[in-house]
């Protein structure tokens, strides 16, 4: 079986966002990157299915050449092979972004892919919707919001968090799965296997994506508000408890 995992470098989570001076991007030279928790838990369960079913791992971005950093600790993690999908800093459109994979996919897949896992939602523009497009451009069964997933001849049998339940769905491979954290534990890569991974070859590849009249547009980016108010100690133990009180009080009359 062999099994895609896709990823996007984002910032590190609790990094101060500082914008360019135009609001169209994030000025990077201060931060540090990495890749959300739900695609760590994708390539986790990418390896655990070839471990168990055989077959190959791949491990696949869509971002700057910096972006080989993220693509090395799938490697690291035991991923066999890993491409990058080539661009410049500029922030790709979610459309934009599945038709580029999609359209990579199909130059990458000479024996054909049978499970293509995604994050849920990216840590940093949480659009939900580039796995959901993939799928879409391909015409593979897609399951969202997953965080349990189990392959049986040729079968995925995927469920889903509700409330007071789970929803079960079983789909025919190929499919695209998003998956969310708590899915699985990621293994931690050894020093070892990121010396490795830092020899091993990544493919990049020139991203295509078809121009489409319509769709959004961004504007602008806008940073959140932070509030540097100092913090008022209200006491301790349980004389603490009346002020907490009065406090909620007032915030519920508020709201």
């Amino acid at each position: 079986m062999n099994v895609l995992a896709c990823i996007k470098r984002v910032p590190n989570t609790g990094a101060k966002i500082v914008l360019t001076e135009d609001e169209q991007r994030i000025d990077a030279s201060g931060l540090g990157f990495t890749m959300s928790p739900h695609e760590e838990c994708a390539i986790e369960e990418a390896v655990a299915q070839v471990e168990t079913h055989g077959g190959s791992t791949h491990v696949l971005t869509l971002g700057p050449p910096e972006a080989d950093e993220q693509l090395r600790t799938g490697l690291a993690m035991q991923a066999d092979e890993a491409t990058l999908l080539e661009t410049d800093e500029e922030e790709w459109s979610p459309r934009a972004t599945a038709d580029a994979i999609a359209d990579g996919i199909g130059r990458l897949d000479d024996d054909g892919f049978d499970l293509l896992l995604f994050g849920n939602e990216s840590a940093d523009a949480a659009n939900y919707q580039v796995g959901v497009r993939v799928a879409n451009e391909l015409g593979y069964p897609c399951v969202t919001g997953v965080k349990d997933l189990e392959i049986e001849d040729g079968t995925a049998i995927a469920k889903r968090e509700i409330s007071g339940g789970e929803e079960v769905y079983e789909v025919d491979l190929p499919a695209v799965v998003t998956v969310k954290e708590g899915l699985n534990e990621p293994r931690y890569a050894s020093m070892r296997a990121k010396m490795q991974a830092r020899r091993q070859e990544i493919e990049s590849m020139e991203p295509r994506a078809e121009t489409r009249p319509g769709g959004l547009e961004k504007v602008r980016l806008e940073a959140p508000e932070t509030d540097d108010s100092p913090a008022e100690i209200l006491g301790e133990g349980p004389d603490a408890v009346p002020e907490i009180v009065e406090i909620l009080a007032e915030e519920v009359e508020v709201v």
